[in-house]
């Protein structure tokens, strides 16, 4: 029975490292300096914000990406009742007692993503956007020191200022892009003494529009961004 048990554990974590190693991240090789259960949970956390975040970037229409968000979100709920259906969520579901991971921020992450797939984010208040930071980066950040062995409120502490502060420079990153696109960052960040790039000049009223960019890898993106 132990055999199979460790066999079929085997299985899954080797499942789990392909689905990270196939997406071409640096986040394989780098998570292959931890032990290897908290390798196993922090590939299985990856894959879990990966297949969600595909979900938001599909090509299906709104209500299909809602199903299958609100289908992940009974998984998340099964996965606490101590139910799993392939190896992501059989890794998860043996990491959620071994590190305390919280229901709430697995839930933050798939509400972030729904936020990405509805209507673009429209120069959104600092509510908003702090919201949309704290789903889409500080949640993978909040479980990932969990895994990393510090469930403190200071390790929160860091995980939400260093997802706040990563999700906001992705955004800085990308301004010019953005700009030449027709879209300009939140409002807070418009201030007086602020020109345009000479090769970005700003876009008319009719077209100002932000849709923040997701780089949650865990850690960062934990999720949050294959782009760039």
């Amino acid at each position: 029975m132990n055999g199979s048990h460790e066999r079929d554990s085997r299985s899954d974590y080797e499942t789990v490292a392909a689905l990270v190693r196939e997406a071409g991240s640096s986040f394989y090789r780098g998570m292959r300096v931890l032990p290897k259960e908290r390798r196993a949970a922090m590939y299985a956390l990856y894959a879990f914000c990966r297949k969600v975040d595909d979900i938001a970037d599909g090509p299906e229409p709104m209500e299909a990406k809602r199903a299958a968000l609100d289908a992940w979100r009974a998984r998340i709920d099964a996965l606490y009742a101590g139910a799993s259906d392939d190896a992501v969520t059989r890794v998860l579901a043996a990491a959620v007692p071994l590190y305390g991971l919280r229901r709430e921020d697995f839930l933050a992450i798939v509400d972030g993503m729904q936020m990405d797939a509805e209507a673009p984010i429209v120069a959104p208040a600092l509510k908003t956007l702090d919201l949309y930071c704290d789903r889409v980066a500080a949640a993978v950040g909040r479980l990932s020191v969990r895994i990393f062995g510090d469930a403190s409120p200071a390790a929160d502490r860091v995980a939400n200022a260093l997802g706040r502060a990563l999700q906001l420079t992705n955004i800085l990153r990308d301004l010019v892009e953005d700009a030449e696109r027709g879209r300009l960052p939140p409002r807070r960040s418009r201030r007086p003494g602020c020109r345009s790039s000479a090769r970005a000049p700003p876009p008319s009223p009719t077209t100002i529009s932000t849709r923040p960019r997701r780089r949650c890898a865990p850690a960062t993106r934990a999720r949050c961004g294959r782009r760039g």
